[in-house]
């Protein structure tokens, strides 16, 4: 029998990716320098849950992620708005374009392998029209969802628990 061939076939890839804990540290942009860069409220649980959730689905590593609140963020994009940026999140990708909120989500079931379920329901015509202001519901009340950070040091968390 000819085990040349057998020799030459790699072995099926296995998925490396474990669920991150709470504090398991997310990949910032200097780890993953060519990874598109989420930005969000890095002083919200409720973010930063969902950026934890959003660390396994990204079993391939292609985000790295930024808090809001972290300087960098103005350094690299003093274009964009904090009073936005509070208001939703935002996917910079490799090419500097921008997504935000649900448009974000999105493009996340695109680049996602995990997400592929989702994408045909966020990509059906004219389901923007729901996504859109149901993101935003859900944004304008994640305080209440879930309380503020320990770390809030703003008066940004007591804004929206109004």
């Amino acid at each position: 029998m000819d085990d040349s061939r057998a020799a030459t076939v790699p072995p099926p890839a296995k998925e490396s990716c474990v669920r991150q804990g709470a504090d398991s540290p997310l990949a910032g942009p200097e780890d993953r320098p060519t990874a598109d860069i989420v930005l969000y409220d890095g002083e919200c649980n409720f973010c930063r849950a969902q950026m934890q959730q959003l660390g396994w689905w990204d079993c391939q590593g292609k985000l790295a992620y930024l808090s809001i609140h972290d300087p960098r963020v103005a350094q690299r994009w003093p274009d964009l708005s904090l009073d936005r940026l509070r208001q939703e999140m935002c996917i910079v990708d490799r090419s500097g374009d921008r997504h935000w909120g649900a448009d974000a989500v999105r493009y996340l079931t695109r680049r996602l392998r995990r997400l592929w379920w989702l994408a045909p329901v966020m990509h059906f015509p004219g389901s923007m029209l729901v996504w859109r202001p149901l993101y935003r519901l859900v944004a304008r009340n994640r305080f209440r969802l879930m309380g503020r950070s320990v770390d809030c040091s703003s008066d940004a968390c007591s804004l929206h628990q109004k």
